[in-house]
């Protein structure tokens, strides 16, 4: 057993895997529709004041949205609805 002290042990811990800013949007989204919220305005609600109860915590919503920063939320709604609206005009 003395020989083990010797050793440097490696502990590796597994990362979950990263979900995508639209995967959370969405994630969020639907949780949100289950609990009967305004998905749009409670998603706003939340980018504007920073304030985590305008989403709810079912199914770990809240802290799925808490992983993303408020500007990259921004950012991908903005991103989305340039694509998929102002382009195909």
């Amino acid at each position: 057993m003395q020989s083990n002290l010797n050793n440097t042990q490696y502990f590796k811990v597994a990362q979950e895997p990263q979900m995508e800013v639209c995967d959370i949007l969405e994630s969020v989204y639907k949780a949100l529709t289950e609990k009967g919220y305004d998905p749009v305005s409670q998603i706003v609600g939340y980018i504007m004041s920073g304030d985590p109860t305008y989403i709810t915590s079912h199914k770990g919503a809240r802290s799925l949205i808490m992983k993303v920063e408020r500007d990259e939320l921004l950012e991908e709604a903005l991103q989305y609805y340039i694509q998929n609206k102002l382009q195909s005009r």
